[in-house]
């Protein structure tokens, strides 16, 4: 089968840590890109699923807070200065 070949750009970074990976694996990044996309072929889409990252109940509480601190600044206690915050917490403390 005659083959073609392909440039594609990547983050210096990254493909060195896919080749250290898939040599690990016994197989170089031609192979292991030839297999993705012989996959992909074969799933007729991405062989895996892609979402977006769904931040955890803790995180989305504190988005949710500061949300509400931006839309009502008035119902928050503010700071002249970083030391006068830090002087309440830590006399709390």
């Amino acid at each position: 089968m005659a083959k073609v070949s392909t440039n594609i750009s990547l983050d210096p970074a990254l493909k060195k840590s896919a080749q250290e990976l898939f040599s690990d694996l016994g197989m170089d990044l031609t192979t292991a890109v030839t297999l993705f996309l012989k996959q992909s072929v074969r799933e007729q889409g991405m062989p895996f699923v892609i979402t977006r990252a769904v931040p955890n109940a803790e995180t989305r509480a504190a988005l949710d807070e500061y949300a509400a601190m931006r839309n009502n600044p008035e119902q928050y206690k503010r700071y002249d200065s970083f030391s006068d915050l830090m002087g309440e917490v830590l006399g709390d403390a």
